[in-house]
């Protein structure tokens, strides 16, 4: 009894996803992010150094790095150790005693550690909504999106998708944010989600909608508006590649990108209006995490 344990298999990409029944689109007005059950009981069932885990950990990063910037709130569940009899109830007898109160097992996974300004909810059954309030809490923000994201997919992803679908709030499956007891088990509850109760996309489709249907404040001339892929293409530019060669977690630093082309950057971004920081570059200088930050600089109207 308890968790299997888990071999390695690869993550699905944006072309393995089935055609979904619906066409919705992630809004950052009206979004909220729950980041499931990424603790490090669960993760101790995957080999840390392969797939899935590895793309797992990096798209949850990536997606709640642009979250933050965009004011979208991040949620966490997590089980809590050492439950009482009454409170795990049936779940005894499918998983046994589950965590106990070590942090080594309660803890969320170090590289998505919450912040202060992020809720974690404890979690009591499959579902998230189970036994929280956190329907209430979209509901007092006038929020009816739910990007899911975590462990396990076909478990508790699955079944707080579908009882979104019940509450009538939009559930986003972002497949490879998710990872489960094997490839089997993943690709039925991706299959599940986009045909019965949900949206199921890649990461990257995700935040291409959030990026789209939020206002990017880094201004151009005649009021236009500088994108991704202009920044990506402006740093492939000063590192004389081709944009498609600079992987979107890349260390731009490790790719040649020195300290005084880096200021350029800046001094050219301040131009167009936007509040950046060098040394914020500098400390996380991939283009996702500079993305983040120009997506969250206030630009004077």
């Amino acid at each position: 009894m308890g968790l299997p344990s888990i071999p390695s298999y690869s993550m699905p990409t944006a072309s393995d996803l089935p055609e979904n029944k619906v066409s919705w689109k992630a809004d950052p007005k009206r979004s909220v992010l729950l980041i499931h059950d990424m603790q490090k009981y669960f993760l101790g069932a995957f080999n840390q150094h392969e797939s899935p885990v590895k793309e797992l950990i990096a798209n949850i990063r990536r997606i709640r790095d642009v979250c933050k910037a965009k004011g979208i709130p991040v949620v966490y569940t997590a089980q809590p150790g050492n439950q009482k009899s009454e409170d795990r109830a049936l779940l005894q007898d499918f998983w046994g005693e589950g965590l106990s109160e070590d942090p080594s097992e309660t803890s969320i996974v170090d590289e998505l550690a919450p912040d202060k300004e992020d809720t974690v909810l404890t979690k009591w059954r499959y579902s998230a909504f189970k036994r929280t309030n956190l329907k209430e809490m979209m509901e007092s923000q006038q929020r009816d999106q739910l990007m899911i994201c975590g462990v396990y997919a076909h478990i508790g992803c699955l079944l707080t998708a579908a009882e979104a679908f019940m509450d009538d709030i939009q559930a986003f499956f972002i497949a490879d944010a998710i990872a489960d007891f094997s490839r089997k088990d993943h690709e039925t509850a991706v299959n599940y989600a986009a045909s019965r109760c949900g949206f199921a996309a890649a990461s990257t489709t995700v935040l291409e909608q959030l990026q789209s249907n939020g206002e990017v404040p880094i201004s151009k001339k005649h009021d236009d508006r500088l994108s991704y892929k202009e920044v990506k293409e402006q740093v492939a530019e000063i590192l004389e590649t081709n944009p498609e060669k600079i992987d979107d977690e890349a260390n731009l630093i490790s790719m040649g990108l020195d300290s005084i082309r880096m200021m350029s950057l800046v001094e050219e971004w301040r131009e167009m209006g936007a509040d950046v920081d060098f040394m914020k570059l500098a400390e996380t200088p991939t283009l996702v995490h500079w993305w983040s930050l120009l997506s969250a600089s206030e630009v004077p109207s």
